[in-house]
């Protein structure tokens, strides 16, 4: 079976995550403490970050380069159109999702979290002690002031701008590019996972997100977008069973 190292409520292990949903193929997860964990993560790949991706005797990091394998592994449903100009758009897509809008989305989580308690607590891995936990919680909001003064107002209305005009995209039609799912439709889901978390996120975090963008009503619709796409996976993965 396949086996994906990962953090939980990192966007980019979540991409990997929809990509073997939509493949319809049988994985587990193995959680990596940020830290410690990351030695067996070294050991195992060459490099510490994750996600990292265990296939027979493929050893594999970054989340495009995943997708890339899990697309020559499991051609259907194809993620990356045949056609090259709408190849090129979802390659294009796909990095704006992992650079750009990653480094904006991170931002503003880092922003949020810094002045909510809850939020900064329930972002901790589950295997974090509570004592670790108490302490995060306790920590006031003027120590963290200095965190929020780096996140740029100008990036941040650069980022709204972006996700109206991709909310504006969802209402006219369901896919980013073409007429079915591709893997920019789910580069970019799983980075507004991080502005709204979603049920799937666990009761702890259901429900939260980013002040100012999880609750702007020109963005609802392109939540809903990522919710009814997380729905469609769950049914695809049931299918499987």
């Amino acid at each position: 079976m396949l086996e994906l190292h990962q953090f939980r409520h990192s966007a980019f292990c979540l991409k990997v995550r929809m990509v073997l949903q939509a493949k319809g193929l049988s994985f587990r997860t193995v959680e990596v403490t940020p830290g410690i964990g990351q030695v067996a993560v070294f050991r195992l790949s060459g490099q510490r970050q994750v996600p990292v991706l265990v296939d027979g005797d493929v050893v594999m990091a970054d989340s495009s380069a995943i997708a890339r394998h899990l697309e020559r592994r499991e051609a259907s449903p194809a993620l990356i159109p045949s056609e090259p100009k709408a190849a090129a758009q979802v390659h294009l897509l796909e990095d704006w999702a992992d650079t750009t809008l990653a480094a904006a989305v991170r931002a503003a989580l880092v922003q949020a979290a810094a002045l909510d308690p809850e939020l900064r607590v329930a972002l901790l891995p589950d295997d974090v002690p509570d004592p670790v936990r108490s302490v995060m919680g306790a920590l006031p909001g003027g120590w963290v002031s200095n965190v929020t003064e780096l996140v740029n107002q100008n990036e941040r209305a650069d980022l709204l701008a972006s996700l109206e005009q991709l909310a504006l995209s969802v209402q006219a039609k369901p896919w980013l590019v073409g007429d079915s799912m591709s893997l920019a439709d789910l580069a970019v889901a799983a980075q507004l996972s991080l502005i709204c978390f979603p049920s799937s996120s666990g009761a702890a975090l259901a429900g939260k997100g980013v002040p100012g963008l999880s609750d702007h009503p020109k963005l609802q619709p392109l939540f809903q977008w990522r919710d009814q796409l997380e729905l469609k996976l769950m049914e695809r993965t049931l299918e499987e069973v």
